[in-house]
């Protein structure tokens, strides 16, 4: 678990000063999101986004959806993942999850630790990333 602590940590740095990336901070205590890259795609109006998403213990994201998919890789921890009509479903680091675009989700650290997730989204370009649920 240290080496995903020192790879998280690394892309961090390399994130926050080789890349320079727009970031979409969560604004959420508790949720640090850090941009990795962005890329536009061939197919038009679509751009690739891939973030680490950091969870702290007994966090939750709130319920909120993409303009596209979204790829998650569980990097630490233990993640809970609640998809609208599906049941909750509890990933582990090296798990992963496909979810569909517009699906409303949330994810908590069910974890007693550090949980984080290398997350992809193939989204439409020019739409805010993420949109709270009501």
């Amino acid at each position: 678990m240290n080496s995903l602590r020192i790879l998280t940590a690394a892309a961090f740095l390399i994130a926050a000063s080789a890349l320079a990336l727009p970031s979409v901070q969560a604004q959420v205590q508790g949720i640090k999101r850090t941009d990795l890259q962005r890329h536009e795609l061939s197919s038009a109006g679509r751009e690739v986004v891939q973030a680490i998403v950091a969870i702290d213990p007994g966090v939750t994201a709130a319920r909120h959806s993409h303009p596209g998919e979204e790829v998650v890789y569980v990097l630490e921890g233990a993640l809970e993942y609640r998809l609208d009509g599906r049941p909750p479903v509890t990933l582990k680091a090296g798990d992963v999850l496909f979810i569909p675009g517009g699906t409303i989700h949330s994810a908590t650290n069910v974890g007693t630790g550090y949980g984080a997730e290398l997350a992809t989204y193939i989204v439409e370009k020019g739409k805010p990333l993420l949109t709270p649920a009501d």
